[in-house]
Order: C-alpha cells, then structure tokens, then sequence
C-alpha cells in the first residue's frame, strides 16, 4: 500500500484520496521523512513506524480498536523535530501479527517489550506514551507493569463514565471493544468500494475532515487473491475481538486506576465526546484525580485525529511542553 500524494493518476492505489483537496498541511506533514519496518516482540511481527531522531526524547504511540498506526501519520511529524517518535500496530490490527488467545496484560507486556527492543529505555529520557481510546487501556496496564521505566502517559479519550453511566451505556450497546473469542474469518468484499461502504467510525459520528477518513479506511483493508477468493477484506485479525473477564474488569476499573497511577498522566479528551465528557473529568476529579491535567479539544468527538488533527496535535505539545 502506498501514503503518496495523487497526482491525476486513476491508478486504486491513490483511490481514498479521489476527488478530495489535500491540504497544505496534510502533505507537509506526510513529507516529513520516517522509517516503516517490522520487529519482533514476543514471538511475533510488529509493525511500526519512525520519525525524528535516535537520542531526543522519545514518544511511544498506539491507536484504538480496529485502528492502526496511521491515525498518527499525520500528527507525529508535527512533534517529531523535538523527538524520536514511534508509532506501532497493536496485535492483530493493522500489519502486525497475533497470537492464538490474546489477553490485555499480553498486549501491555508488548508494549513495554517494543520499546525495549526499539532501545527507547537506553537514553537519558524515559519514553512517554500517547495512546488513544482502546490503546490507552492498553497503556495503562503497561504503566502499571512497569511505570517506573516510562516518562508519563497521555490518555486520549479513553472510555470513563460514572458506573450508573457506563452500565446505562453497556445497555444501550456501547461497552468495551470486543465481547468474546471469534472464529468467525473476516468478510470478504468483491470491489473495494463495496469494503469501503462498510467502513463506519464507532462510536458513530460525523466525519469532520473526510480526507482523512478515506485515508484510514484504504489503509485499514488488503486485497485478497487466494483461488476462488478474490476482492477485499479488513486487516485486522478476528482474534482481536477475545476478551477474557479480567479484561472487562480492567475496563470497569479504568477510573480508579487511573487516579491510583503514581506516574505522571495527562487527558486530553474531545469536547464533544461520547465516551468521554466533563462529567467524566469531574468524576476523575471526585475519584483524586485532582492533580491530572484534562484538555478538551473543541469541536473534536471521540476520533480527535479525524475531527480536529491541529487542534489535537496543539494539545499534545502543550501537555508536552509541560512536562519538559
């Protein structure tokens, strides 16, 4: 799959970007040079990427379900002049592999097992992580694996609501990603625009900058040619939908493990979120989370890359900025 610019070409490879004007921003921000490569970590392949340089300070990030390091293509180059910046596939999205059964606390150990392997423990700043919605669970079991080895965490609207909330959300339909082991092999589509048609943002919202949009769900699909198997499918592997009922408590607990987290933390959260609002700050607050800056970013919801890519980029810095 290819990230370059349209230039008139009809060919499919540029095909999510038809018929949208790029703007100046997006391509500056696309230009800006990374390395894309595979390591291994815990016996198996995990994509990544990397932008900026070996010895600045370094920043680890990771996307939410079903997503994939791309979300951050477009907002590491913005931060990378200052760092050295990683952003990887979670297992069994995107371009890495899986193992059989897949809980949170393996997911956690990787990632402390990826910046190992990436050698972001050796210099003399310790990484700190930017993780949204489903990779900041994530991130935060790895902070309360091993801390004392990160430099901070940026939780970027994870999911928290007040527990007669979250059960009235749990309801409704909403709830963690995930609900049990699946067998079931991913759909295959005939065309990619059928795939495409199958694309949607959860929870449900408004696509605030189409473009991008189109730009994650090209790099969310792969072609299939396998005999009688030909068209389109997802990426991610049906795996990733194993949850066991430690990791639905961990969900259930994230608010107060949260505010338990000794290490250093910021929220940075859409304004119009629905997973996470200022009733959910207020509650973190009530909880102690007293001493954990929380920024809303205005007009973005859930998706803030893909609602207000700037304004969360401005956030990220400032939290940054802070901590320095």
């Amino acid at each position: 799959m290819s990230d370059t610019m349209p230039s008139g070409s009809t060919d499919i490879v540029d095909q999510w970007a038809a018929g949208h004007e790029l703007p100046e921003w997006f391509i500056k921000a696309m230009a800006v040079p990374r390395k894309e490569d595979f390591v291994e970590v815990n016996g198996h392949k995990v994509h990544y990427f990397r932008w900026g340089t070996r010895g600045k300070p370094p920043l680890l990030l990771t996307h939410g379900f079903l997503a994939h390091a791309r979300c951050f293509a477009f907002i590491a180059p913005f931060l990378a002049e200052d760092h050295d910046i990683i952003a990887y596939d979670l297992a069994g999205m995107g371009e890495s592999e899986i193992g059989a059964e897949y809980e949170g606390a393996q997911r956690a150990a990787d990632m402390v097992a990826l910046a190992e392997a990436l050698d972001l423990f050796s210099g003399p700043e310790k990484p700190k992580i930017i993780a949204h919605s489903f990779g900041s669970g994530v991130a935060l079991t790895a902070m309360e694996l091993a801390g004392e080895r990160f430099g901070g965490l940026i939780i970027c609207d994870l999911m928290i609501m007040r527990p007669e909330k979250l059960m009235a959300h749990f309801k409704g339909g909403g709830g963690p990603p995930g609900s049990g082991k699946s067998d079931k092999p991913n759909n295959i589509y005939p065309d990619y625009e059928t795939a495409r048609g199958r694309f949607v943002l959860a929870p449900k919202q408004d696509v605030q900058t189409p473009f991008l949009m189109e730009y994650m769900a090209w790099h969310s699909m792969r072609r299939v040619d396998d005999g009688d198997q030909r068209g389109w499918t997802w990426k991610f592997d049906p795996k990733v939908f194993y949850r066991s009922e430690n990791d639905q408590a961990k969900w259930l607990e994230a608010p107060k493990r949260i505010v338990d987290l000794p290490h250093r933390l910021a929220i940075v959260y859409g304004e119009n979120s629905k997973l996470f609002d200022s009733d959910s700050a207020a509650y973190l607050r009530e909880l102690g989370g007293g001493r954990i800056p929380m920024i809303p970013v205005p007009e973005a919801e859930h998706h803030l890359m893909l609602d207000q890519p700037l304004a969360f980029v401005t956030a990220l810095r400032s939290v940054l900025a802070l901590w320095n």
